[in-house]
C-alpha cells in the first residue's frame, strides 16, 4: 500500500498535477513502449499489443484515471496574512470546517488551518446560527506574520486538504482517494498484465474535477477504438439511507457502471466486463450514479464517438478528507482491469 499512500498524500489540484505526474511516470516508464506528456499535462503511456495477440492492426484501448483532487487556489492575501480561496471542484462546506490544509507556495509547503471566518458558537447571534455556510466564508490561517505570508505565498498558490493515509478496519482512508485509487489501479493492472490484447494507452489525466478537460484532449489525440475510465463512486451504505439510494456498497466488489450523468456505458463493454468477472471469479456489483460523471463522458464524445465503460471503486464520504475504500473492492478493481487489459479486444462492440 506504500504506492497508494504516496499517491493519496501528494498534493495536486486541477491544473497543478505535476507531483502526481512524476510518480506515475516513475512507475510506468519501465514497462511502457512510449511515454509522453501532452500540452495540457496528461501523461500518456503506451504499451503495444502482445505479438501473439496482435492482428494486422491492433485496436487502441484508452484507460483514463485522473490525477487531480478537489482543492483550492489562493485568490487574496489580506494585510493580516489571512488567505481567501477559490474552489477547484465540488466542495460541501459541511466537510470543510476545522480542517488542516497544505498551502503550496512557489518554494515551500506551509501547514495551515481551514476555518470559516464567522463567530464561534460561544458568541454567535441567532442570525449567525441560522446562517448557511458557503465556500466563500472560509479562510486559511497560517499563523505567520503577514509579511512572511506574502513572501511565501502568492495568488494562485495551491491549497489541499491534509490527512495521513490510514488503515481503518478492513478499509483504507485518506483524502484524495478520488481519484488516486484509480491511478493505483491503472499502474498495478499495467504491471501485472501478462499480455496486452490492444495497443493500450494508460492515461493519467488532468482537470477532471472541473470538467473532464484532460480526458477530452487526450482522447482526441489518441483516437481510441474503446475506452475505460477508472474512478471512485458513491457508497452511501449508511444509516438512514434506503438500499435503493445507496448506489454501491463497500465490500460488495468492484462496480461496473451502467450510466451516470456524463455517459452511458456501451452495452458490449458492460457485458464483456461482467463475463470477465465471472470467468475469473472477481466480485463485482452494478452501478447507476444519478448525478456525477467520469472521464468516460469526455472520451465518449470525441471525434466520431468512442465506446466506453467505467470501472469504479465504491467509496464512502467522497469529497471529504476521510474517504474510505474497502481493500477487497480495490483488489477486485485491479483484477478486473487486468483482465480487460489482457482480453478487452474480444468485446463485441456491435450495436444490434
Amino acid at each position: 500500500m506504500e504506492l497508494l499512500k504516496e499517491l493519496c498524500e501528494s498534493a495536486g489540484v486541477p491544473g497543478r498535477e505535476g507531483r502526481l505526474r512524476e510518480i506515475v511516470r516513475r512507475e510506468m516508464e519501465p514497462l511502457a513502449d512510449d511515454i509522453r506528456v501532452d500540452a495540457l499535462g496528461n501523461l500518456i503511456a503506451l504499451k503495444k499489443a502482445s505479438k501473439a495477440k496482435k492482428p494486422k492492426k491492433a485496436k487502441k484501448l484508452m484507460i483514463a484515471a485522473h490525477m487531480d483532487e478537489i482543492g483550492f487556489v489562493v485568490s487574496h492575501i489580506d494585510d493580516r496574512g489571512w488567505l481567501r480561496l477559490v474552489p477547484l471542484g465540488g466542495h460541501d462546506p459541511r466537510n470543510m470546517v476545522a480542517q488542516r490544509v497544505v498551502v503550496s507556495g512557489p518554494k515551500n509547503d506551509l501547514p495551515g488551518l481551514l476555518y470559516p471566518g464567522i463567530r464561534p458558537p460561544h458568541i454567535a447571534t441567532a442570525a449567525d446560527r441560522d446562517r448557511k455556510l458557503t465556500v466563500k466564508d472560509f479562510i486559511v490561517d497560517l499563523y505567520l506574520p503577514a509579511a512572511k505570508v506574502k513572501r511565501e505565498v502568492e495568488v494562485g498558490s495551491m491549497v489541499t486538504l491534509q490527512r495521513d493515509f490510514a488503515e481503518i478496519g478492513d478499509g483504507i482512508s485518506c483524502k484524495a482517494m478520488d481519484n488516486r485509487i484509480a491511478l493505483y489501479m491503472m499502474i498495478r493492472a499495467m504491471q501485472q498484465a501478462k499480455t496486452f490484447g490492444c495497443d493500450t494507452y494508460a492515461v493519467a489525466t488532468v482537470q477532471e474535477e472541473i470538467g473532464l478537460r484532460g480526458a477530452q484532449v487526450s482522447a482526441f489525440g489518441i483516437d481510441p477504438d474503446l475506452g475505460v475510465a477508472l474512478d471512485t463512486t458513491l457508497a452511501v451504505d449508511l444509516p438512514g439511507v434506503p438500499e435503493y439510494e445507496q448506489v454501491t456498497q463497500l465490500g460488495a466488489g468492484a462496480a461496473i457502471k451502467l450510466l451516470d450523468s456524463s455517459s452511458i456505458s456501451h452495452p458490449g463493454l458492460v457485458a464483456h466486463l461482467k463475463a470477465l468477472a465471472k470467468k475469473r471469479k472477481i466480485k463485482y456489483q452494478m452501478e447507476i450514479l444519478p448525478l456525477g460523471g467520469t472521464d468516460a463522458g469526455a472520451m465518449q464524445r470525441v471525434r466520431a464517438g468512442v465506446p466506453v465503460a467505467t470501472i469504479s471503486v465504491p467509496t464512502r464520504y467522497i469529497h471529504s478528507s476521510v474517504e474510505l475504500v474497502d481493500k477487497k473492492d480495490l483488489k477486485a478493481g485491479v483484477n478486473l482491469l487486468t483482465a480487460f487489459v489482457e482480453e478487452g479486444q474480444k468485446a463485441d462492440l456491435n450495436l444490434v
